[in-house]
């Protein structure tokens, strides 16, 4: 794997991904280390992408009459840290320093709220559809560059945190091939250790 392209600076944005700041956000809660990476599936309309829906949704400008799905997401105030698209490339809405409102009423190793421990990652995806060798690369490169800036402790799945109330990533994301990428890749930042992840 070549070198991370990634880097995340001083104020907690990316080098390397675009920036489009979302309003869905605020301050961590004192104290707060940051020590869980969550990882996302998303796509507006549902298994479809492409187009400006996600980066809709996450600015609050979202056309709610644009497709029938789209009136019942009316109500939410959502944006995660990153979207990684279908081809690999990284949007970034919230500073990794500040809390996006990702994660929604959630539980990790009995500590609630994981909104204010965790850096969210969106994969453009579903349930139903294999992710991109893209999507893998630069995931991994980006958990890289969060590494060598956090003390990661763990990866989780949205399902993991809420579950019966969220699947994503889903059946199709491969948590072993994740994870040894991110082995392979020899770039784990000071952190003594990889983040442990779910069992799969």
């Amino acid at each position: 794997m070549r070198e991370t392209s990634f880097e995340i600076d001083p104020d907690g944005w990316c080098r390397g991904a675009a920036r489009q700041p979302s309003p869905n956000c605020d301050a961590r809660p004192g104290g707060s280390a940051i020590e869980l990476l969550l990882i996302h599936n998303i796509s507006l309309p549902p298994d479809q992408f492409g187009g400006p829906y996600i980066e809709d949704l996450f600015a609050n400008r979202l056309d709610y009459a644009a497709h029938p799905y789209f009136e019942q997401l009316r109500p939410l105030r959502v944006a995660a840290h990153f979207l990684i698209r279908r081809d690999g490339s990284v949007i970034q809405f919230v500073s990794t320093d500040a809390r996006a409102w990702h994660a929604g009423v959630s539980v990790f190793a009995g500590r609630e709220r994981c909104n204010d421990f965790s850096i969210g990652i969106e994969l453009e995806g579903s349930d139903f559809q294999p992710f991109e060798n893209a999507q893998y690369t630069a995931l991994t490169q980006l958990t890289d560059a969060l590494l060598k800036r956090y003390r990661l402790t763990d990866v989780a799945g949205h399902e993991h945190v809420a579950p019966g109330r969220k699947t994503d990533p889903g059946p199709y994301f491969d948590w072993g091939r994740y994870r040894e990428a991110l082995t392979a890749s020899g770039l784990q930042g000071a952190n003594p250790a990889l983040p442990r992840m779910p069992v799969t």
